[in-house]
């Protein structure tokens, strides 16, 4: 029983051994490593900070120039706002002008329509008509035949011996 316990004993020195070799390489990889990581901040940072503080300086020197481009580029978006307003009420106004306008001659083309009809129109057909039936009353006063057309038979609506000339 002891050569088994010596021997495990054996195998447990050499597990030891082999892990101790495993982490002191895992060490030396890792130092390894840290050594690079360092050396890449350290390249970055040399790089960066000129870039940073070239970008500082441009901002600091720019920073009044885009404030005024900023508060231009506001006033001027705040007067083009009121200048389409106003644009736009005058529009509104015109349009409201032009459809009165519309309106009122419309209104003025139905009451002189309604006006000739009555002043003029009617009165001429009245007297049309009187004359029409003076002209058939005098023809028919005066035998003439002139008067309202007889329809004989052939449907003409004029005498028949007045047919062959």
């Amino acid at each position: 029983m002891e050569t088994r316990f010596t021997i495990l004993l054996i195998e447990i020195g050499i597990l030891v051994a082999v892990q101790a070799a495993v982490l002191i390489g895992i060490l030396m990889a890792v130092r390894k490593s840290q050594a690079k990581m360092e050396a890449i901040s350290d390249d970055l940072h040399r790089r960066t900070v000129p870039i940073l503080e070239n970008a500082s300086s441009l901002l600091a020197t720019t920073k009044p120039q885009i404030e005024a481009v900023v508060a231009n580029l506001s006033e001027t978006s705040a007067n083009l706002k009121a200048q389409v307003d106003d644009i736009i009420d005058r529009t509104r106004l015109q349009v409201v002008r032009a459809d009165e306008l519309v309106s009122r001659t419309m209104d003025k083309v139905e009451e002189t329509t309604e006006m000739v009809q009555q002043t003029v129109i009617s009165p001429v057909r009245q007297l049309a008509g009187l004359l029409q039936g003076l002209s058939i009353g005098m023809n028919v006063l005066f035998g003439k035949r002139g008067g309202l057309p007889r329809r004989h038979g052939n449907g003409a609506g004029a005498p028949q011996d007045e047919m062959f000339i």
